[in-house]
């Protein structure tokens, strides 16, 4: 079937690297890989990230707009006309001004994949997009739950809770497979280039430097392993952005200990990924944290903070220790646990790698969203 897709925060075609812009991408990729076709319906981005409602008022106004396009031109051009909609990362901050109109106007039905819902924002700077939100939600026939801490937000605001589907967070693993399998090649790589020790462990941390949640664990990462430096370890950053200064002298104390990779493309991340050792993040405000499965589907243990639907990746103490949200001492000790034993490191990576393949692939994920399309329009075209 034809999908119109939209992903309000960040189209999938944006120049700059994130984990929506990764799962959108993905997203896409998986109605590929379930025979459908999926169109690109916007690239309209509706965020307000300063809480401003004239600024809301102006968007929801352009979104009006730009939904009556689209519709004259479906009119002018029937055959681009769309089986159903499909709406990506639903939130106060970026809500969808454009698909709820045309669905309704075009009697198709109306699909969210991840969204979140805070009572807490009624009322608010936000709530207009909170308003927003709440009923795009009450009209879609279906959301797609990538986290399970967003679903009793959720199930508040939606006609019914068989309108929930649970999917896990997933990836296309064939890149990060083709990367374990060339570890010790890339490790050599990096050995060279970065002039790192191969007798001590690596860690990793991947993530954008903005000034937000992804700044702050960056300075929680820094102070946690201030306090393991009588371990010997090496740290590999991939990312920047404009907290960079921050984020530099958050980890000045590690000293020589750290390695700024800068942002790498994306199909540069699995190397360095597989290359490492033990991948680190104190994942403050993560809704899963998609780096965090990455990690995982390289062969790597994880330490991560607990935050989010980040347990819903990481199972503790099988594929990874799971710390309290913001607790630096947690982070060092458990980082230190993993430093001290290898055995356990390659153990719990083994089993990382097991679990992504068998419930966080693209191809499961493909044949359930196919699944939930077809309930949806039993009579598309096969």
């Amino acid at each position: 079937m034809r999908i119109a897709f939209y992903a309000p925060l960040k189209p999938p075609d944006h120049p700059v690297p994130s984990g929506d812009r990764r799962m959108a991408r993905l997203l896409m990729a998986a109605l590929v890989a379930a025979g459908h076709t999926p169109v690109l319906a916007a690239r309209f981005k509706s965020r307000d990230g300063r809480g401003d409602p004239a600024r809301q008022a102006r968007l929801r106004a352009l979104g009006v707009r730009l939904a009556d396009r689209y519709l004259r031109r479906i009119a002018a051009h029937p055959s681009e006309r769309p089986d159903l909609w499909l709406t990506y990362h639903l939130y106060y901050k970026a809500p969808d001004w454009i698909g709820p109109r045309v669905a309704a106007a075009l009697g198709i039905p109306y699909v969210v994949a991840e969204a979140s819902l805070a009572e807490k924002r009624r009322g608010g700077p936000w709530d207009l997009g909170h308003q927003a939100t709440r009923d795009a939600l009450a009209q879609a026939d279906r959301v797609i739950g990538l986290n399970t801490a967003d679903r009793d937000g959720v199930l508040d605001a939606i006609a019914s809770p068989d309108r929930w589907v649970a999917l896990k967070p997933f990836l296309d693993p064939a890149a990060f497979e083709a990367a374990a399998a060339a570890r010790e090649s890339s490790r050599a790589d990096l050995v060279e280039r970065w002039r790192l020790d191969p007798n001590r462990p690596w860690l990793v941390a991947v993530a954008m430097m903005r000034p937000d949640v992804k700044r702050d664990s960056y300075l929680l990462l820094g102070t946690a392993l201030a306090r393991v430096r009588d371990r010997p370890f090496q740290l590999l950053v991939a990312g920047d952005g404009l907290a960079r200064t921050e984020v530099a002298a958050a980890l000045k104390p590690l000293g020589k200990r750290v390695r700024f990779l800068g942002a790498l493309a994306e199909d540069a991340v699995p190397p360095v990924l597989a290359a490492s050792d033990l991948f680190v993040w104190p994942a403050i405000g993560e809704a899963y944290g998609l780096a965090i499965l990455e990690a995982q589907a390289a062969g790597l243990p994880v330490v991560a903070g607990g935050s989010g639907g980040v347990g819903d990746i990481v199972l503790h103490g099988t594929t990874g220790l799971v710390t309290p949200v913001g607790d630096a001492g947690a982070i060092a000790s458990a980082v230190a646990a993993l430093i001290d034993d290898p055995e356990a490191r390659a153990r719990m990576g083994a089993a990382a790698r097991r679990k992504v393949l068998a419930e966080h692939g693209l191809a499961g994920a493909a044949r359930q969203l196919d699944a939930v399309f077809r309930e949806l329009v039993p009579a598309a075209p096969a």
